[in-house]
């Protein structure tokens, strides 16, 4: 390579202030495609790492709205469209108060390479608000999606840029979503995904996440001859991706025994079964509740994060999904992780893991699935969704979910080819962002210098 990965690194900072999960996504790729981008002059000549980490396009905008009690309140809107190579773009949007510029150009730059991995044809990009759903009233809800809408939908089409939910969008935002923008165009047509069945939506489409990160999981434990069945399993978070990742893992034999939100989590040795399960989902999805109510009707434990606990420490458990957020797992916690006997660890959240933390259970021999490759699940059925609205077509819940199965095992197969072609056997995040990155890189050669 014609410059280390320092010296690049501290032109991105330079360029890219004040973004570290931005500066932290763009790291380790680099770091990843080194040993063999020597192989490559001509992505050199091309400048083509340079170029894979800026932006096609930018947007941010200012989203007013009036909210219940007729006061005017104002967010920020965004869409980062970072490369259509080999695709229109395709991402979620994701509406939280912790939304930044910085932390959704991680997220497209992360998308860039996952969609690669589906082989399907789309490109990469993110959008959302720092906008908070949590505590807001139907009509408000509305009200925020309307105005985000108005202006997004000059910039979106579905050969030119098709969302998706993300954290803080689900069913209901998509469909306040989809209905602005078709008064607006005036066109019915596939721009988001995620929609209800009943209006051009996928089936499958809300658990292919967490399922999705399951079937890569049992492909990766497969290698060493185990598997999911008569497991014990951590996973965080309870939304959309915990709930479905939890439903596949008890589905496959495992005992799930952890779920969290951001306030704490709790313990549960007896296993959270298919019950139990289906009581958190209508806790999350429609009392909009906090976790700690579990055991107000199940038992068990609760820890607080306030006190510094965290579902990590948990011992008894040989499987780990981080399915919360970014970072959520930091260096003391990888080593609870390591020291309480995880086999893997397969992340439903994007890059939940801290450096140090990666580093930390990579050297100990862990299996180790990075989100890239792990949770590209759901944009998988994302694009299966897209295929069907193309076609006016509509297939069943077997179809679709056989679809992701055999996705997920050739994104598995496309990582393990790749390590084993470069030596690196066994480094799933080598063999996912090198994989990725070469189709990303070659389409753009293709394509000339635009």
């Amino acid at each position: 390579m014609s410059h280390s990965v320092s010296a690049f690194m501290e032109q991105v900072k330079a360029k890219n202030p004040a973004e570290p999960t931005f500066h932290q996504a763009v790291q380790e790729v680099a770091e990843s495609i080194l040993p063999i981008y020597d192989q490559h002059p001509e992505f050199s000549q091309a400048r083509i790492l340079e170029r894979i980490v800026e932006p096609e396009r930018v947007l941010m905008f200012r989203v007013p709205w009036v909210d219940d009690s007729g006061n005017v309140q104002v967010n920020r809107g965004y869409r980062i469209e970072m490369n259509s190579a080999i695709g229109p773009y395709k991402g979620g949007l994701r509406f939280h108060p912790s939304v930044t510029l910085g932390i959704l150009k991680f997220l497209a730059f992360e998308q860039v390479f996952k969609n690669s991995l589906t082989t399907l044809p789309m490109g990469g990009g993110k959008g959302g608000s720092d906008f908070d759903p949590k505590g807001k009233s139907d009509n408000e809800v509305m009200a925020f999606c309307q105005a985000f809408m108005s202006e997004l939908f000059r910039h979106i089409g579905p050969r030119t840029d098709v969302p998706a939910g993300d954290i803080g969008v689900g069913g209901r935002e998509i469909g306040y979503l989809f209905g602005m923008y078709k008064k607006l165009r005036n066109e019915f047509s596939g721009v988001l995904t995620g929609k209800s069945p009943d209006w051009g939506g996928s089936l499958i489409r809300p658990e292919a996440t967490g399922y999705g990160n399951v079937y890569f999981a049992q492909e990766m434990l497969a290698t060493k001859g185990h598997e999911v069945k008569g497991r014990n399993a951590l996973i965080s978070g309870s939304g959309n991706v915990a709930q479905y990742c939890a439903e596949k893992v008890i589905q496959l034999g495992g005992k799930v025994i952890t779920m969290s939100d951001s306030d704490g989590f709790i313990v549960d040795r007896d296993g959270i079964n298919e019950e139990k399960l289906a009581w958190i989902m209508e806790l999350k999805n429609e009392k909009r509740g906090r976790i700690s109510e579990y055991t107000e009707k199940f038992g068990g434990e609760y820890g607080d994060r306030s006190n510094g606990k965290s579902e990590w420490y948990v011992d008894g458990c040989t499987l780990a999904f981080p399915c919360a957020t970014q970072n959520e797992v930091d260096l003391n916690e990888a080593k609870a992780i390591v020291a309480n006997g995880i086999i893997a660890v397969s992340e439903g959240a994007n890059m939940p893991c801290t450096p140090e933390a990666f580093a930390h259970i990579q050297s100990n021999g862990l299996l180790y699935a990075p989100g890239k490759a792990s949770n590209a699940g759901g944009v998988a059925t994302s694009g299966l969704e897209m295929a069907q609205n193309a076609a006016f077509t509509y297939w069943t819940r077997e179809e679709v979910d056989l679809k992701l199965h055999n996705i997920m095992k050739s994104i598995h197969s496309q990582c393990t080819t790749t390590c084993r072609k470069y030596g690196k056997e066994g480094d799933y995040v080598f063999g996912a962002n090198v994989a990725g990155f070469l189709k990303v890189a070659n389409s753009m050669l293709a394509q000339g210098v635009v």
